[in-house]
């Protein structure tokens, strides 16, 4: 059993203690030193101790597409640039590209993320191999209304997917259901997938919302809102995390509250695509669970939730024109505590004695960071993930002063320059 100690570092929420890590949980936060032995103690000099990060929505091997379609609205980037791609994609071509975006993520701090995508058996493997954590998911289209679900090969592979994957690596990955979106689905395959879900009492991942254009056509279609239509279809009867959520309604709103669903706010992927901007106070003051997302690396360009923090923090307050409409505070609970709560990770996303040790080290003595009065608005308003020294997942260091630990990165480096290179060849 791996024993460490952090030796004090500045502690989100506790201040300059010692922090104490045997296997995979947080046994000790204190001032005073733990008299026993340990098999490292690293210093905590000049660092912010923060839980590890959570990105709740993302399609992690489309770091491959990384600047591929620029400068186009949702629609044209996906018919125009994204789909032509994807019917190029391969297991291995993901397996290369989940990889390079878990060492990423690893790198800016996150310890989990929530994925929406295909030959997802391929992401699983990525996962695994990375020593983090993810809620990994095989994306459900459906157009015909009179096909049999059941007889669906997407879905046949999405619950594949949660009959072989779900739990594996101790827990590590779990395995959620997923319906793209609505303006991708029938009403027959939305309600056959949430009896599936519900069954198993898994999550569900889906897009609402996004765009105007999306909202408005719904409603032209069934007389409901997306979110109208997915609690219609009983897709809300299971924990669900629903991305973007740009143009909601107030009743949506209420919907989302009262049914738990957790919305993942992807601030920068929603104005880069000229999206639109969530209403991110509303949901705060109707209580909605929000957590951070970036989107896939094609639309972002980065898997960096230290970015999303920033956006999140200053985006909403210039839109409503108010200082004070949302704190740091709010938005590092959104990017940790928030984020694992959605995954259904008990024990998770707070530095807390008895918890899981997902922890990450923020360098403070970098120029950026020189003077830091308040450690909230130092990780919110001036770090950023370069600053990023180390991280823990489940105990275990995975990153360390620019190093790996479990991956091979000149390897990687090399495999996705390699594709990128011959990818329309």
């Amino acid at each position: 059993m791996s024993k460490l100690l952090f030796d004090r570092p500045y502690v989100y929420g506790y201040g300059e203690k010692y922090v104490a890590v045997e296997d995979d949980l947080i046994t000790y936060i204190g001032s005073e030193r733990p008299d026993k032995p340990f098999d490292r103690v690293i210093s905590g000099k000049n660092c912010l101790m923060l839980p590890g990060l959570y990105n709740l929505h993302t399609h992690a091997a489309m770091t491959l597409f990384r600047g591929y379609g620029e400068e186009l609205p949702l629609s044209r980037w996906l018919n125009e640039r994204i789909f032509p791609a994807e019917e190029l994609l391969t297991p291995e071509r993901v397996y290369a590209a989940s990889r390079f975006a878990c060492a990423e993520m690893i790198k800016n701090g996150i310890v989990s993320f929530s994925d929406m995508y295909f030959f997802c058996e391929e992401t699983a493997k990525a996962v695994l191999e990375s020593g983090m954590k993810a809620n990994i998911s095989r994306s459900v289209v459906s157009f015909d209304p009179d096909a049999d679900p059941s007889k669906d090969d997407r879905l046949k592979e999405a619950l594949k997917l949660y009959d072989e994957y779900n739990g594996k690596g101790s827990g590590r990955l779990r395995v959620d259901l997923s319906l793209h979106a609505e303006y991708t689905n029938t009403e027959r395959m939305c309600r056959y997938l949430a009896g599936e879900a519900k069954n198993r009492d898994a999550v569900m991942q889906i897009h609402l919302s996004e765009t105007e254009d999306e909202h408005q056509a719904c409603i032209e279609r069934h007389n409901m809102t997306p979110a109208e239509f997915m609690q219609f279809c009983g897709v809300f009867e299971s924990p669900t995390v629903a991305a973007h959520c740009v143009f909601v309604s107030d009743g949506d709103i209420e919907i989302l509250k009262n049914t738990g669903v957790t919305v993942a706010h992807n601030p920068v992927s929603n104005l880069k695509l000229g999206s639109g901007i969530a209403p991110l106070n509303k949901f705060l003051k109707f209580g909605v669970n929000v957590a951070l997302g970036t989107d896939g690396a094609a639309s972002n360009n980065t898997l960096d939730i230290m970015k999303e923090m920033y956006v999140a923090a200053i985006l909403h307050k210039g839109a409503e024109r108010r200082a004070d409409i949302i704190s740091a505070e709010s938005v590092i609970k959104m990017a940790t505590e928030n984020g694992a709560s959605a995954q259904r990770r008990d024990g998770c996303g707070v530095i807390s004695e008895g918890n899981k040790a997902d922890l990450i080290l923020i360098d403070t003595d970098t120029v950026n960071n020189i003077p830091s009065f308040d450690p909230a608005y130092t990780a919110v308003y001036s770090a950023n993930s370069s600053d990023v020294r180390l991280t823990v997942c489940d105990g275990e260091i995975l990153y360390e002063n620019g190093e790996f630990t479990k991956i091979d990165i000149e390897r990687i480096k090399a495999d996705m320059k390699k594709i990128s290179e011959n990818y329309f060849k």
